[in-house]
């Protein structure tokens, strides 16, 4: 099913420029308030498109409507900006649908123009698109000749303020229909705020300063309260340790780091961690990954969560204490003394190259035990390889279990989850585009799995048109691994967890990149080779990696259900 029809866009037979009208207007404030446009072109959306393309608004076109919001989210993950995505209605707003529920289950702020069903009714092929919407949790405002600017206003307001997607229609009838009188719209109710209580400050300062093993857990919501500054201040003058959620890592930049948090913590850096006697959680969830499944941290161990939303997967035992978190956190500091004698003291070696790069105790084999490559090899090996000022984006599946544990990021926009927030795959060509778009002055690298990658194989063309210097990595394991190693081990029938191989360097190849397959650890010389005579370009690595070897978050997910 494709995403346009032959139906054609005409005002009583005549064909409209794309001014003074709805979506013009739309597409005036759109300029306005977004940084870039990404979309697919139909019916439902054209004359908007046109509006902005002729005046030379920035517009990446998609290959799949899928690939839009992905791209949108992805900017907005790699700059702190948001982006406007658009479709057409119908089938173009159902494919955007995954990537739309991505988007508001992660909390990225958006604004996703559609266009939708006439305002005087629904044509045989329409569907509800603010109940299909509303069932993935997202708002939708709808664009008329009374609101058009103020409605779309509106979306961007909203999309910041909630901190989510929001989706801004325009019926198809009204499209081409001139302004009319301004509509007022009811303000946008003021966002609560949450004071930090004095008693509060007293009580919590007074615990940091009595833990002799003190450890700050930071995750996005530091960096959305721009408090990052502030509490790497609280943890200096404790003479703590530094963790992060994947959100926010590199969040510090400092020395004293122990890296992310949860399923992606290395083993040297997890047993220091588990010495902490006191752990204050700011700012992140406390869900069963960022906990290894309750595993992260001993039992008994003091743990205080500071946020301004409450958590649901919080465990029973943490402290929790609302308040906004940059006024939290500064209270703190007037609170807190510099600590004369620290953990850090015992731990000299945490702040060392060798402790934060490789470590004695992790010297990953080069196969595993089906004599195809050890993934941890590889992306150990590819982190002294790539670009030191790289932007890493993932898709989801098995394989996100050691990228984000070997490859370093410059700061926290330079690490993109992508999928894991709604637990699906295919994602990654879009989000990857999104990115380089976003950053064109970093080397985007795109990390995927082979049944990932061809789920979402029609924008592989996207990111090799928007990249300026990229490099793709395809950890293929033959295989839909996380099915495999939860479900295959069980005794279930594997035919439909393995994928026949795909040569995804040999498709890069005929889509006009450069790549090679790599069944050694030696082959990788060639990405290096490229990468010191090459200034833009992008290299496909396919790595024939093990089916044998198992992620640490996913060991610690099949054990934990049993």
């Amino acid at each position: 099913m494709t995403s346009t029809s032959t139906e054609v866009l005409t005002d009583e037979g005549s064909a409209l420029p794309d001014e003074g009208h709805v979506a013009a207007t739309v597409a005036d404030v759109v300029a306005e308030r977004a940084g870039h446009l990404f979309g697919l072109m139909g019916n439902g959306n054209v004359h908007l498109i046109s509006r902005l393309t002729r005046r030379g608004f920035p517009f990446t076109s998609a290959r799949h409507e899928s690939a839009t919001v992905a791209m949108a989210d992805a900017y907005y993950r790699a700059t702190g900006d948001v982006a406007a995505a658009t479709t057409t209605y119908g089938a173009g707003f159902t494919n955007a649908y995954t990537t739309l529920a991505e988007a508001r289950i992660a909390r990225i702020p958006l604004v996703l123009v559609v266009g939708d069903a006439p305002s005087s009714g629904q044509r045989p092929f329409d569907i509800d698109q603010a109940k299909a919407a509303q069932a993935a949790g997202v708002v939708t405002l709808v664009a008329g000749p009374g609101n058009a600017a103020a409605i779309t206003h509106r979306a961007f307001d909203l999309a910041l303020q909630t901190v989510q997607p929001v989706v801004l229609a325009i019926p198809y009838n009204l499209a081409t229909a001139p302004p009319s009188a301004p509509e007022p719209l009811e303000p946008l109710p003021a966002k609560p705020v949450w004071p930090a209580e004095p008693e509060d400050l007293d009580r919590i300062a007074g615990m940091l300063a009595a833990a002799r093993r003190p450890l700050i857990l930071a995750g996005r919501g530091v960096l959305l309260a721009d408090a990052t500054t502030s509490l790497r201040e609280v943890g200096d003058r404790l003479g703590g340790l530094f963790m992060t959620s994947v959100m926010a890592a590199n969040a510090f930049n400092s020395p004293w780091d122990l890296g992310i948090a949860g399923g992606f913590t290395r083993r040297h850096r997890l047993d220091v961690a588990r010495q902490a006697d006191l752990v204050l959680v700011v700012g992140a969830s406390q869900n069963i990954f960022q906990t290894r499944y309750g595993t992260l941290f001993p039992e008994g161990t003091t743990i205080i969560r500071i946020d301004n939303e409450p958590d649901t997967g919080q465990p029973a035992a943490a402290e929790y204490v609302r308040a906004d978190i940059r006024p939290f956190i500064e209270g703190l500091l007037e609170r807190l003394p510099h600590a004369a004698s620290t953990w850090r003291d015992t731990v000299p070696e945490v702040s060392g190259p060798e402790f934060r790069s490789s470590h004695p105790s992790e010297d990953p084999v080069e196969f595993g035990p089906d004599g195809r490559l050890n993934p941890r090899a590889v992306v150990a090996a590819l982190d002294q390889i790539l670009p030191v000022e790289r932007s890493v984006v993932m898709d989801g599946g098995h394989f996100i279990g050691w990228a984000p544990m070997y490859l370093s990021v410059p700061d926290p926009h330079a690490m993109i989850l992508v999928g894991t927030a709604f637990q699906s795959i295919g994602l990654g060509f879009g989000s990857a585009a999104g990115v380089s778009v976003a950053r064109p002055e970093r080397t985007t690298v795109l990390v995927s799995g082979d049944g990932g990658g061809l789920m979402g194989l029609a924008d592989f063309e996207t990111f090799l048109r928007v990249t300026r210097k990229g490099v793709l990595v395809v950890l293929n394991d033959s295989a839909y691994g996380a099915e495999l190693h939860q479900y295959a081990v069980k005794g279930l029938h594997d035919q439909a967890m393995l994928i026949d191989e795909v040569d995804f360097a040999a498709v890069g190849r005929a889509l006009g990149a450069e790549g090679t397959k790599v069944c050694r650890l030696a082959d990788l010389g060639q990405l290096q080779d490229w990468l010191s005579t090459h200034d833009e370009g992008v290299f496909v690595l396919d790595v024939a990696i093990s089916q044998k070897v198992v992620a640490e978050y996913m060991t610690e997910s099949v054990a934990a259900k049993g």
